[in-house]
């Protein structure tokens, strides 16, 4: 007879879930045997329960499809929350099993008691306890459809006494949804959005992730707008790559022209993108659309709403819009563009050779040219944010991960783990600073007893960069932000993963070609420069003030030579109507 257990690893199965990570213990035990006994699905021992759901979120982004983390009865679940919090802003699909006491002990004060069904409410978008087997497999069923079919995090609580007990309802068949609908926008919105853009004389377009799929579209309409393209940090992979009419990125991180193009359009339209940074926003004269309406207008006011996926509704406008002819607008922000790179870019150029500590500009410049035409990348939150944003270049292949909503330290060598999972056969890259690797220190752990082939690239600084930088810009001296040198090389090579420090910059790129070539895991740690800091493209008279009364800290203004050379080539070749 099968047992509750049994029949929620089978229904996982069926929908496509090929592993559950977590660590073992109690409460999950039934669950685990379960796993043990089910062909088709494995468990991934982590260190940390975080790490379990930071790996989920991850693989379910590189996959497209359900990805699923468990932690047993009490600090077990609690420590899930980080990594839930991650992958439900993040849109990933994720099912978190919260298993809990026994069941005739809820209530009581049990040992380790916590109530889960309350506690995961605000990070998904379902959250449910299973009481009885006469539940199963229904809520489970009901609670993957949530998480695949709204993007985001579903969450079970199930005691360990019920998981033991045979089930009574049968497990049977069921086809979950896989692929989502395409949302067409109102035909009355369409001709507003047409007739808007046609009276505009100065249109920018802003991109989120929500452009994924309509690059060409977005292109198209460029070209008939004669319209500088920004994007935000999620937009850059999916839009970058191949557009002459690129301004930069906005935002903390941001570089180039893009805010000044924004804030001289006479109309920005907001392209799939959740911008959360609404000091960067021109506040008005303003057009959103996205297939999401609960994303409407609440960053900025707007002109028009458009609820719609963004390649149809390009595609639906393109024939109404009008060509421009007037080209000074896209003209004069290219080359502002490329002169903003022009001034910065040597900041990591020159006398590089020279500089120890190591320019971390320089390492990432380097990582650039030598990774994967497909390289996944995921990326520490902090300066090494920056460092991604302005040095890796995007070409529709690669891939950037990282905790960009949420904003988490330590995620980048568990996001590595489950995007590795997720593509086997694809180069993946831990971009970490030694802050969050510190964090989560266990998981290379995890990468040894998995041999899972990531290659982690360490910036080490042996400081909280982006910290630092939040108190220089309020006019606070920075304080406890820097700490004792580690070498984490040495830790690595202790648990068993090959592993080279690197101090001179002489020996960044042959020694980052073994890191990247080698057939397992690989710890590359980069000694970089603490003062390397990064301002955004637009700071406010007060940060400028509160800069100056910390002043003695050195500034480096990011740029990269391939994005100089882009911004060049695109002036060479300006858009003709």
């Amino acid at each position: 007879m099968a047992t509750v257990a049994d029949q929620f690893i089978e229904v996982l199965r069926q929908a496509g879930v090929r592993r559950v990570y977590g660590v073992v213990g109690d409460s999950l035990n039934p669950i685990v045997d379960a796993v043990r006994r089910t062909g088709g699905i494995e468990w991934v021992h982590v260190r940390n329960e975080e790490a379990g759901a930071f790996a989920a979120a991850a693989e379910a982004q590189t996959t497209g499809r359900l990805a699923v983390c468990a932690g047993s009865c009490g600090p077990g679940n609690t420590h899930l929350i980080q990594g839930l919090y991650d992958a439900h802003r993040s849109g990933a699909p994720v099912l978190a099993l919260a298993s809990q006491i026994p069941s005739t002990q809820i209530g009581s004060g049990y040992f380790q008691e916590t109530h889960p069904e309350r506690l995961f409410v605000d990070c998904s978008h379902y959250c449910e306890a299973i009481g009885t087997p006469a539940q199963m497999p229904r809520i489970l069923r009901t609670a993957i459809q949530h998480a695949v079919g709204l993007g985001g995090v579903a969450v079970l609580t199930l005691p360990g006494d019920t998981a033991s007990q045979d089930a009574v309802a049968p497990t049977g068949e069921h086809d979950f949804l896989v692929r989502k609908g395409i949302v067409r926008p109102p035909s009355d919105q369409v001709e507003q959005l047409a007739g808007a853009l046609n009276r505009a004389r100065k249109v920018m377009l802003f991109c989120g992730s929500g452009v994924q799929d309509a690059h060409s579209a977005v292109m198209e309409l460029a070209h008939k707008l004669l319209s500088p393209v920004g994007h935000a940090l999620r937009g850059k992979e999916w839009i970058q790559y191949d557009n002459p009419y690129d301004v930069g990125m906005s935002g903390l991180l941001g570089y180039g022209a893009c805010y000044e193009a924004m804030q001289a359009a006479d109309l920005v339209l907001l392209l799939g993108t959740d911008f959360p940074y609404d000091q960067f926003l021109p506040g008005r004269n303003t057009i959103q659309i996205d297939d999401d309406p609960s994303r409407l207008g609440r960053r900025t006011p707007l002109d028009l709403a458009v609820h719609g996926d963004i390649g149809e509704t390009l595609r639906l406008v393109l024939d109404k819009v009008q060509q421009k002819q007037d080209q000074s607008y896209l003209d004069d922000m290219l080359h502002r563009h490329a002169r903003a790179l022009e001034n910065v870019v040597s900041a990591y150029t020159r006398d590089i050779e020279k500089h120890i500590p190591i320019h971390p500009e320089y390492v990432a410049s380097v990582l650039d040219d030598l990774a994967a035409d497909d390289a996944i990348f995921t990326v520490d939150t902090g300066m090494c944010n920056v460092w991604v944003a302005r040095y890796i270049t995007p070409n529709g292949r690669r891939r950037v991960m990282g905790s960009f909503v949420h904003g988490s330290m330590a995620n980048a060598l568990p996001h590595a783990i489950g995007a590795q999972y997720g593509a086997p056969g694809r180069q993946v890259i831990s971009v970490s600073g030694d802050g969050g690797l510190g964090m989560l220190l266990g998981e290379l752990l995890t990468v040894k007893l998995h041999r899972v082939p990531v290659k982690i690239i360490v910036f080490n600084n042996a400081s909280l960069g982006m910290v630092k930088l939040e108190m220089l810009v309020d006019g606070f001296p920075s304080y406890e932000t820097d700490h004792e040198a580690v070498n984490f090389a040495a830790i690595a090579e202790a648990m068993g993963i090959e592993s080279s420090r690197v101090e001179n910059p002489t020996d960044v790129r042959s020694v980052m070609e073994r890191a990247l070539s080698a057939p397992g895991p690989y710890l590359l740690d980069v000694v970089t420069d603490p003062n390397a800091l990064s301002m955004p493209p637009h700071i406010t008279p007060q940060q400028v003030r509160g800069f100056a009364l910390a002043a003695g800290k050195t500034v480096l203004t990011g740029g990269v030579r391939k994005m100089l050379d882009l911004a060049r080539s695109n002036l060479r070749n300006i858009p003709r109507p």
